[in-house]
């Protein structure tokens, strides 16, 4: 897997999690492949440390 792919499944997962975990959660719809759909709230901090985990080669 290349790591822009890597980055992008990151990505998806942490805003999903912060759309599962409730209010004030973003919306978010991955259904449309090379695109995302997000509406709402986003938790920066930990979207920045699930991108760094993804370059650093984490989980």
């Amino acid at each position: 897997m290349d790591i822009q792919a890597t980055i992008a499944e990151a990505i998806i997962a942490e805003l999903q999690r912060q759309a599962e975990i409730g209010e004030p959660g973003p919306t978010v719809d991955a259904s449309e492949p090379g695109y995302l759909t997000v509406n709402g709230r986003i938790d920066l901090d930990a979207l920045i440390m699930v991108i760094e985990g993804a370059l650093a080669g984490g989980p």
